[in-house]
């Protein structure tokens, strides 16, 4: 016994209740045995750790305290422990409540193993009675579970702990920031989207009741963060498949409590209890005992019988049926008026159809000294995870089981006192491994890779702090861990600030062609490489020898791009551009001489634009080339313009009939036409009056010679 627990026996608290002796100490409250002076009647007070009481958390305990306290208070049910009286007592908030003796159901698993469907049906009906109670004041328990599941001598049972209870108008975990209850037990709705709900009890007496009839939960992990998983993605196996032989509309009626769809369960206790009652009322005596059994007929009854292994109870030996030859009897004791304090069997009535079943003979047996210290009182305020009597028959497996059910619901609380939260187990936590991502047993398992919304789903549960930063990944799928810090699973993350850094995935990083990439006057056309750059695009495919001249398009613009402008990509997908390389240069030919037409045509193969001029030529012949803006063997480029000029041929005049007229008058007209003139006088010029001209009136002459001198036209005068 503590220090603490000596100094408080024989205290007497409030002038009232005289502590005995210590019960139980769990990780937030140790559990007295006490005697009620004044009504002389014992009941059992549960008095908060004095190291909570003082720490950072002391608001939460407090409002535990008292939610169970006012949760259990409004229920009037004789399968509901009740709670008399709460205060405070040198700081510590205590409560009394009703004082049974007896054990815990998880106490009867570890001995018995499996149970037979009478006896779990009994149980299940008493707690689908009082949980009807509780629902129907709007009360939600939210943590029914073996250890809140109690057992009184006389086999009466009754629900204790309602620590954890809400309104059902509150039925959200939202305001706590951490998920309640124990991993095998809670329901999906409560693991997704943080409901408690009458549904949510109902799917863990479900659990109970597969776990009593097997012998295990249905789903087993060391990771109790697995465990919850799995009630999310995963269907609980009908009993039928575990429980070879058992009678099908049991196995039907426990399927309904189990289904993951909340709607598709009753919707409170009182609609579940009715269920059972019509379901069951037509079994008769032989699926009334069944019971799975060991492989082994060797081995002790009382032990887990392994899956998929079983046997139907041997009928009674006569003398030991007692009153079960009646089927309708047996119904009718089995959903007894809830009325009743106590159940309405005898000790053989509740054995599994032989007297040489120890484990019923001792669960109810009356209270002599060496069953009392077997059956070792327990009270109605049983600590999460907590246990009067180490399993003497049960497998290692189950050790396991009760370790890490503990060891989650001291996370989860918040308990498990001073050096547990701040230098113990309970100052950090222990990182996840995730569900979806492969580690070798033995080896670091990195969170790299792990499905995002389910590992970060996973942190809430396990209640560790987290942030999320996203970023784009080329390698990790959308919505999945790229990184972490910490980065492996099992690293230690602490309680005083720490927090868990992920940085999730958005996919392959998206990228579009510019729209007007293939314009060379805006912005984008005029330098593309790095408008795609820009873009986002990490794969341009660009190889200056597959670039083009363009007559059009300057040089580096953008002549092609696939995809095609405007397209939305991943922006390592390959994009090939094909640039201008401008117009490209060409020699100039050699023109001078040749006749227009076929000048054109090799300027018009180069794709050189040309401008025509004519002029009189007394060398060239009309048609043919007399110059060019360039010459040839100049470098030019498509486009470029080159001026020529084509003769027109000699320059020709006619020549106009001077006879008659004055010598100078007719000089003067020949000379204005560009011609030269010779008088020829051989009679003497008396008169000065043109005779003759040569070439004669008419004529047409060309206006030079070869030479490029006038022509001479000559006139004879008298």
């Amino acid at each position: 016994m503590s220090q603490a627990a000596e100094a408080n026996t024989g205290r007497i608290i409030e002038g009232r209740y005289r502590i005995i002796g210590k019960i139980a100490e769990g990780g937030m409250a140790t559990v007295y045995e006490a005697l009620d002076q004044r009504l002389n009647r014992h009941v059992a007070v549960k008095i908060m750790h004095a190291q909570l009481a003082q720490g950072l958390h002391r608001a939460q305990f407090e409002e535990r305290f008292r939610r169970e306290a006012t949760s259990a208070a409004a229920i009037a049910n004789p399968h509901i422990v009740q709670v008399y009286d709460t205060g405070q007592v040198d700081g510590l908030d205590y409560l009394v409540m009703e004082y049974v003796h007896g054990v815990n159901l998880r106490y009867e698993m570890n001995q018995q193993g499996t149970f037979t469907l009478k006896e779990t049906i009994r149980i299940v009906s008493e707690v689908l009675d009082g949980l009807a109670s509780a629902h129907e004041a709007g009360v939600v328990h939210r943590d029914i579970k073996p250890e809140n599941i109690l057992i009184n001598d006389r086999g009466h049972v009754e629900i204790t702990d309602f620590g954890l209870a809400r309104a059902a108008s509150q039925a959200t975990l939202s305001s706590t920031g951490m998920l309640l209850g124990t991993a095998a037990y809670l329901p999906p709705e409560t693991i997704e989207q943080n409901l408690a709900t009458p549904q949510g009890d109902l799917y863990a007496v479900g659990i109970v009741a597969w776990e009593m009839l097997t012998g295990s939960v249905p789903f087993v992990s060391d990771n109790p963060v697995t465990v919850v998983f799995k009630h999310v993605h995963e269907d609980v196996p009908p009993l039928s498949q575990v429980c070879p032989g058992i009678d099908p509309a049991a196995s039907a009626f426990v399927s309904r409590l189990l289904a993951r769809k909340q709607e598709d369960r009753p919707a409170e206790a009182s609609a579940a209890l009715a269920e059972l009652k019509q379901d069951m009322a037509g079994l008769d005596l032989e699926a009334w005992r069944y019971r799975l059994m060991p492989a082994d007929p060797t081995e002790s009854a009382d032990k887990p019988a392994l899956a998929g292994t079983s046997v139907r109870a041997a009928a009674a030996e006569p003398g030991t049926t007692g009153g079960e030859d009646q089927q309708g009897d047996q119904a009718d004791d089995l959903f007894a008026d809830a009325d009743e304090p106590t159940v309405a069997f005898d000790e053989g009535s509740l054995r599994s159809g032989t007297d040489e079943d120890p484990s019923a003979t001792r669960r109810y047996a009356a209270a002599s000294p060496s069953t009392k210290r077997q059956t070792a009182p327990m009270t109605a305020v049983q600590e999460l995870g907590e246990m009067d009597s180490k399993p003497t028959h049960r497998r290692g497996r189950w050790v396991a089981i009760v370790v890490i059910v503990i060891l989650a619901l001291l996370a989860a609380c918040g308990g498990g006192g001073a050096w547990w939260y701040f230098r113990g187990p309970g100052s950090y936590w222990k990182l996840p491994r995730p569900n979806d991502v492969s580690c070798q047993e033995g080896q670091p398992c990195s969170i790299k890779g792990a499905d995002a919304a389910h590992y970060e789903q996973t942190l809430k549960v396990a209640g560790i702090p987290y942030t999320i930063k996203n970023d784009f990944s080329d390698t990790v799928p959308q919505g999945h861990v790229i990184d972490a810090n910490p980065g492996q699973a099992d690293d230690k993350v602490s309680k005083r600030g720490g927090e868990v850094s992920l940085i999730v995935s958005r996919g392959v990083k998206m990228a579009t062609i510019p729209q007007d990439i293939l314009v060379p006057s805006s912005q984008v056309g005029a330098h593309p490489l790095e408008a795609l750059k820009q873009a986002g695009f990490s794969q341009i495919n660009h190889q200056d020898a597959n670039d083009e001249y363009s007559m059009d398009v300057p040089e580096g613009a953008a002549l092609r791009v696939d995809p095609a402008p405007g397209s939305t990509t991943k922006h390592n997908e390959t994009v090939s551009i094909t640039l201008s390389k401008g117009r490209m240069p060409v020699t100039m030919p050699t023109v001078v001489g040749k006749n227009r037409d076929d000048a054109s045509q090799a300027l018009n193969e180069l794709r050189l634009k040309t401008n025509y001029s004519e002029q009189w030529s007394d060398t060239i012949a009309s048609g043919q080339i007399i110059s060019a803006s360039h010459n040839a063997g100049d470098f030019l480029h498509w486009g470029d313009q080159v001026d020529l000029v084509v003769s027109k041929g000699p320059q020709m005049v006619t020549l106009p009939d001077l006879r008659g007229k004055n010598e100078n008058d007719a000089s003067k007209a020949l000379k204005d036409l560009g011609l030269e003139v010779n008088i020829s006088a051989p009679l003497g010029d008396l008169s000065h009056t043109v005779r003759l001209q040569s070439p004669g009136p008419g004529e047409q002459v060309r206006l030079h010679g070869t030479d490029g001198k006038p022509t001479v036209i000559t006139l004879t005068v008298v």
